[in-house]
């Protein structure tokens, strides 16, 4: 697979961080960690920024995390228009990284509160595309 199969709209098919379709895919919502310097990437990246290597390792993100910060999109961009509203939110991970990504629309909003534990779970938009969301 390739970037083309993420998400909701797909600006690009070719990346680097190619396998991370095929993981979501399988189930798996990983990130990336610098074997030199431990720096921990989501989304994902190939070359790490602080130290300059390519030495990078894969590491699944599957604990809970807590959420700092949410709205409620009522404008949807490109491609989102029949989605709103929808609440995008932030999660920090034990696993060292903060991941940006929708609220699942099975949260009432009135429920979302800063600091609640959220998991994140990848899912099949359609039988080719693959994103992910924040779920209790």
């Amino acid at each position: 697979m390739d970037f083309g199969n993420f998400g909701t709209v797909s600006f690009t098919k070719q990346a680097k961080a190619a396998p991370f379709v095929d993981f979501l895919s399988q189930g798996k919502l990983m990130a990336t960690k610098c074997k030199k310097c431990g720096n921990k990437y989501f989304p994902p990246r190939m070359d790490c920024a602080s130290c300059r290597t390519s030495d990078m390792e894969w590491f699944e993100i599957k604990s809970k995390g807590k959420l700092l910060t949410f709205t409620q999109v009522q404008y949807g961009p490109l491609g989102f228009e029949a989605d709103v509203p929808y609440v995008l939110g932030i999660v920090q991970f034990p696993e060292g990284v903060s991941v940006l990504s929708r609220v699942s629309k099975k949260i009432p909003f009135e429920e979302i509160k800063v600091g609640m534990e959220l998991g994140v779970i990848p899912i099949k938009l359609s039988e080719e595309k693959f994103s992910y969301e924040f779920v209790k």
